[in-house]
This record gives C-alpha cells, structure tokens and sequence, in this order.
C-alpha cells in the first residue's frame, strides 16, 4: 500500500490542523496507521496510531488530549486532528501502516511498521 500525508502548514501556537492519509494502491483493509513525526536532530517518534476493525487508538503522552486520530476506510484515509498546537509539536509528520493480529492493539514504535508515506511538515510559531 502506498500512503501520502497532507495538510500540514505553518500555524500559531495555540491554533488547529487536520492531516491526512490517503492510501493508494490497495485498501486499507487489514491495515493498522500510525503517525510519527521527527523533530530537526531528533529521532523518529511515534504519536498515535488506529486498528483496522475495533478501531481502537493509542496516543503518546505528549499528544493525548489534544490530537484524536480517526479513520474513513471508505476513502482509504486516515485523518489526525491536532488542537492546541504547541512549538514541540514542530516537526515532518508521517503516515505508516502494518497489519495487527486480531486483538491486539496497534504499537507506536516505528519499526514494526513497514509501508511509509512521504511526510508533510508542520511547523508550529511561539
């Protein structure tokens, strides 16, 4: 599957944005998405991720409360809404998928994902 992120930008602190997901080349079905960013000189980091089926989510400290990932699998996307934006919060977001056994919940670690979109970079003003 291949996958494209959008919707990044440059915004104030304190302000919204939504990014996508758009997989192309096969569904999504099966596929559980994750979004990772990566600061300037800093390593990759997991900050949520959705099943396929109980859609269930996971969310890293740092975002949980302010970012809500969600799926439309009709349109074979993949959607993060970030609130109350913060400098920290700086970074080229990217979308990946894996498949997830039954059952168990979708992991944040960036090495378990194996299918990678080009990133979108959101920068965030103080």
């Amino acid at each position: 599957v291949q996958l494209q992120a959008s919707g990044g930008g440059l915004v104030q602190t304190g302000r919204s944005l939504r990014l996508s997901c758009a997989a192309s080349g096969s569904t999504l079905t099966y596929y559980a998405v994750g979004w990772f960013r990566q600061a300037p000189g800093k390593e990759r980091e997991g900050i949520s991720c959705i099943n396929y089926g109980d859609v269930r989510t996971n969310y890293a400290a740092s975002v949980k409360g302010r970012f809500t990932i969600s799926r439309d699998d009709a349109k074979n996307t993949v959607y993060l809404q970030m609130t109350n934006l913060k400098p920290e919060d700086t970074g080229v977001y990217y979308c990946a998928a894996e498949v997830v056994p039954t059952g168990r919940l979708c992991s944040l670690s960036a090495a378990l994902f194996g299918s990678w979109g080009q990133g979108t970079q959101v920068t965030v003003s103080s």
